[in-house]
């Protein structure tokens, strides 16, 4: 009975323990995410630089896991090349070894200062920055309130015959207690939490310093699973080379470590006397080594993962989606920027169809009709596939401003693919029957709207522009495109009717579908105005609430 309470606690210790991680890592995700993953997009550059900025970021955040997936999300965009990518994940495994440095100091009389100044900063501020580092503060007291427990938990386990019994048996197996430990920090998603029990173990040495440091190894192992089996895209192995490259010199390591292992002790404690210090320091060692093994070699080593993983997705079919990494979910400020590329996506979609649109003008060709079919459905799908990558995403985690980017992104994202379905079935559906009717444009109206659809393939680009980098005067300009629309569709229809009237059109039906064109037009100028115009003017509170006059002012 004593042995299944000793189990139960320290199940719940550990447990504490992995949430104070998760406290600590979510909170500074949530503080400084999207700030965080700016500064590594900038500085991603020479190996060097991108090894020290993969190094800070992740002993910022303290999870190799979440920079692992800004890196990934640069990489698979094409926005860094692998080598550097490689150096920052190098970084980022050194960077994820500090607070494992800092755990291994009796900080536990500060726990409760730490817990009572996170709660206060959380509930004292509003939402922001400040309160979200509340957890953090919160999440770091637990960590040590838990480690505390764990290691006076450790002695009436010592005594425990089956736990005794296990320790025992990996002790004369090192390659087992390897294994054990990487599918343990696997499973945990976490290997700070699994090096400080490993310290707690052997601080109480029940472990000798080789199996501590074969389980060591191990937690490295396993840390660097998580990316390759949840991100990348499927069909496509180039995705997961930033994943695989990172596995690959930590198996490197863990190989040449495992085989040094029955001189590593003596090694260690040249270090220091005190195996729970000994053990952090071979973490950090462990992963500086790696890191001075590749850094010289890593252009010949990006070089063998991209021949060995080449890009086999097709970029020209439109159904498959090419940002949404499910992985990234764990970080909103990634998995935000993920959706807004790929609703880029159908921003350039609708380039596309205004291209065809202009092209019939010129030349009806029924094969377009076809075409734009086909570039609508996968349109629609690309949206439905964006809401629900939204909608399946981590909100709890997201901040007021990651709740207002994904409002943002659904609002484009929907508006965008209402104008692609009007481009589609609308305006090309009726140029094109123009022309398999047998009818024609005359020359000023082929003129109007060969410069109607030039306007809108403007405002297309001026509309991506905007959903990218905020704009107010872009916004303004844009919002007042919808007079011009609104005066030309007003105006056309006046002179299409005098023109029947004194009976100087030769086929009123072509002047009708010229109009019913126009009438196209405007309806996808204003889905482009409602999808980035219209956002940003209401932030700034420049827009009214409806284009009513008030009664008193009205009577």
């Amino acid at each position: 009975m004593s042995e299944l309470l000793a189990l139960l606690n320290f199940g719940g210790y550990t447990a504490l323990l992995l949430w104070g991680v998760y406290m600590v890592q979510n909170g500074v995700q949530r503080a400084f995410g999207a700030r965080l993953g700016h500064i590594m997009g900038q500085a991603l550059g020479t190996r060097t630089r991108a090894f020290f900025t993969g190094l800070g970021i992740t002993a910022a955040i303290q999870s190799s896991t979440a920079a692992g997936l800004m890196i990934t999300s640069f990489a698979a965009g094409g926005m860094v090349a692998l080598m550097p990518a490689l150096a920052a994940m190098l970084g980022a495994n050194v960077g994820t070894t500090i607070i494992v440095q800092l755990l291994s100091f009796n900080l536990t009389a500060l726990a409760p200062v730490f817990i009572l100044y996170g709660v206060w900063s959380y509930r004292r501020h509003e939402p922001g920055p400040k309160r979200d580092l509340g957890p953090v503060f919160t999440g770091f007291g637990l960590l040590l309130l838990a480690l505390h427990q764990l290691m006076l938990m450790f002695k009436p386990v010592q005594s425990a015959p089956a736990f005794f019994a296990i320790l025992e048996a990996l002790s004369n197996q090192p390659l087992m207690a390897l294994i054990l430990s990487a599918i343990l920090t696997w499973a945990a998603h976490s290997s700070v939490t699994v090096v400080v029990l490993i310290m707690s173990m052997a601080g109480h040495n029940m472990v000798t310093p080789e199996l501590a440091y074969a389980l060591v190894l191990g937690a490295n192992l396993g840390t660097a699973f998580n990316p390759v089996m949840e991100g990348g895209t499927p069909g496509d192995p180039s995705s997961r080379r930033l994943p695989i490259g990172n596995l690959g010199t930590r198996i490197v390591g863990c190989l040449i470590a495992f085989l040094l292992l029955p001189w590593i002790p003596s090694i260690m404690k040249w270090t220091t006397s005190d195996p729970s210090r000994a053990v952090a320091n071979f973490h950090t060692l462990f992963n500086i080594v790696v890191a001075l093994l590749f850094l010289p070699f890593l252009n010949q080593y990006a070089n063998f993962i991209n021949r060995m993983l080449p890009k086999r997705v097709d970029p020209d079919d439109p159904y498959r989606p090419m940002y949404l990494d499910e992985s990234a979910h764990e970080v909103p400020a990634i998995a935000l920027g993920n959706a807004a590329r790929e609703s880029l996506r159908l921003a350039d979609m609708l380039q596309s169809l205004l291209g065809m649109v202009r092209a019939s003008i010129l030349n009806p060709v029924p094969q377009r009709i076809e075409q734009a079919r086909h570039l609508a459905s996968a349109a629609s799908r690309i949206e439905t596939l964006i809401t629900t990558y939204l909608a399946t995403s981590d909100q709890d985690n997201m901040n007021k401003s990651d709740r207002a980017r994904m409002n943002d992104i659904m609002v484009f994202t929907n508006n965008v693919s209402r104008a692609i379905a009007s481009a589609s079935t609308g305006m090309l559906w009726r140029v094109t029957q123009v022309g398999q009717s047998g009818w024609e444009f005359d020359t000023k109206h082929r003129n109007s709207l060969l410069e109607v659809t030039d306007r809108l393939m403007r405002n297309q680009r001026r509309m991506a522009a905007l959903f990218v980098a905020e704009d107010l005067g872009s916004a303004r300009y844009l919002a007042y495109e919808k007079d011009f629309f609104r005066n030309l569709e007003r105006q056309t229809a006046n002179d299409h009717l005098l023109e029947i009237k004194a009976g100087k059109l030769g086929t009123p039906e072509v002047g009708a579908a010229y109009l019913d064109i126009l009438r196209d037009a405007k309806t996808i100028n204003t889905f482009m105005v409602e999808a980035a115009s219209y956002p940003i003017l209401a932030r700034h509170n420049e827009l009214l609430p409806n284009r009513l006059r008030d009664n008193d002012s009205a009577e």
